[in-house]
């Protein structure tokens, strides 16, 4: 333990913290405002999460704030925690604790403690951080661990010896990866050391903490600094071995010259954060983090061409729904997230002039609302440092999204749908549902993609008639699938 500084105080000004500090002094109890708070607190940054620390007991004190503000308590008696939630605040009770993992298991044993037993417990030096809500002391900071000096030093530190601080909680392995990229931070070597050594212990976490700690990972200003840490500590090939899989550059001996491909988890980090810069998106960032996910599935070296990845984008489209799965990823983000991916590529192949209309509208069609979304990721994924290169690809860029916006506007594609439903067509024919029914519809879509007819009822009835009984005969075995 250090040598104690002089008082440093943080100001507390929220009238719902003045309000709990009240109620603590006619309670007689001792709470302190703790972790995060405290931290963002110091460096300037808000925050509407408050962890607060009551010596006592948390849960009766939780329920004397919830009937202050005439809320409700959210209660987890095993760990002695307490949600209360006031307008946009989540306030978070918990009793001066201490907490272990044995080593096989997911759950913490938690038995009570003082405060300096609850600041020891805590993940970095930065969070075990207190300040008094006594009114007489308000905001004054209990610092056992020179978590300030770090704050000022931008470094992450664990109150302990880092294999006992990560040893119990693994998922604290990832916190550091995400605090790293979300404040910027370095991590100490030490810590880093710790990790790497114990990496596999991070299997032991529930896959909901590990997709939550990930996604905030994703959510940073930079993501990059977060999956580069997951990755050379060797968390990565735990949590995301598709992701894992990425790194590497292979190099082929061809006659008198090498061909090598770029490593594609460092390219694929660039263009990430280069989307980061433009969108706050999280399912975007997920999206641009898989793009080329198939790649190393894919690589092929063909003699006098060199490295393909010949169908990628489809493979890793495919991939998606068992990540999803497997990781405990919300499904209605799947669709786009398969979109995005499987598109990607698209826009770079109608970049000439005389590209069709019907090449256009089936991009326009694919994507869907995603539209906008995909040429920010196909700008993203311009990484060359040939400025020149660049710069033409950003123009092509430009041109399709033109075309795409003028095709969309002039042909009533932004929510398209047959002008037949498939109800329609039964009622016009006479027929029940069938795939035939489903072929004809799926023919008259085509039909307005590819220009042959405009996109309105009229021309689709003329053009069912005009193709009844051929579609008849044809719709029996005729193999048809999504549009594009």
């Amino acid at each position: 333990m250090s040598t104690q500084r002089d008082p440093i105080r943080i100001d507390i000004t929220d009238p719902i913290l003045i309000r709990i500090a009240t109620l603590a002094e006619e309670r007689g109890v001792d709470v302190y405002v703790v972790g995060g708070y405290v931290r963002d607190a110091i460096m300037g940054r808000l925050r509407t999460d408050i962890d607060i620390t009551v010596v006592g007991d948390p849960l009766a004190f939780a329920r004397a704030v919830a009937d202050v503000f005439h809320s409700k308590t959210v209660e987890y008696e095993r760990f002695r925690t307490a949600l209360v939630p006031v307008g946009e605040h989540h306030l978070e009770f918990v009793g001066t604790r201490s907490e272990q993992y044995e080593a096989h298991s997911r759950n913490p044993i938690v038995i009570e403690g003082t405060l300096e037993d609850d600041l020891r417990r805590r993940d970095f030096t930065v969070n075990a951080l207190a300040a008094s809500l006594k009114l007489q002391d308000l905001g004054r900071i209990v610092d056992l661990f020179n978590g300030v000096d770090d704050i000022e030093q931008r470094i992450l530190r664990t109150p302990l010896d880092p294999i006992v601080t990560m040893s119990d909680d693994p998922l604290r392995m990832m916190r550091a990866a995400r605090f790293a990229a979300q404040l910027e931070f370095e991590i100490e070597p030490t810590v880093l050391e710790a990790i790497s050594s114990m990496a596999e212990r991070i299997t032991i976490i529930s896959q909901e903490r590990i997709t939550d700690e990930f996604l905030k990972i994703l959510a940073a200003r930079k993501p990059s600094i977060g999956l580069r840490i997951l990755f050379v500590t060797g968390i990565m090939e735990h949590i995301f071995p598709e992701v894992h899989n990425l790194a590497g550059v292979d190099l082929v001996q061809a006659g008198k010259r090498e061909f090598r491909h770029k490593d594609v988890f460092y390219h694929t980090l660039q263009v990430l954060d280069n989307v980061a810069e433009w969108s706050d998106d999280i399912w975007l960032r997920f999206a641009t983090l898989m793009h080329d996910i198939a790649k190393p599935r894919t690589k092929r070296f063909i003699e006098g061409t060199g490295w393909t990845f010949h169908g990628h984008e489809e493979v890793g489209a495919r991939w998606q729904e068992r990540i999803f799965r497997r990781m405990k990823l919300p499904m209605h983000h799947l669709s786009y997230v398969e979109t995005l991916v499987r598109l990607h590529q698209r826009p770079m192949m109608l970049v000439d002039e005389g590209v069709t209309d019907s090449a256009i509208r089936r991009l326009a069609v694919q994507a869907g609302d995603a539209i906008s979304d995909l040429f920010t990721l196909c700008r993203a994924d311009i990484t060359t440092r040939n400025e020149h290169r660049a710069a033409k690809y950003l123009r092509n860029y430009a041109i399709v999204e033109a075309k795409v916006e003028d095709v969309r506007d002039r042909d009533q594609l932004r929510a398209f749908q047959s002008p037949l439903r498939g109800e329609d067509i039964m009622q016009i024919t006479g027929l029940g549902p069938s795939r035939v029914v489903g072929y004809m519809k799926w023919m008259i879509e085509e039909a307005i993609l590819d220009g042959i007819i405009p996109h309105d009822i009229d021309a689709a009835r003329t053009y069912l008639f005009e193709n009844l009984e051929q579609w008849k005969e044809d719709g029996k075995t005729a193999q048809f699938s999504r549009r594009g």
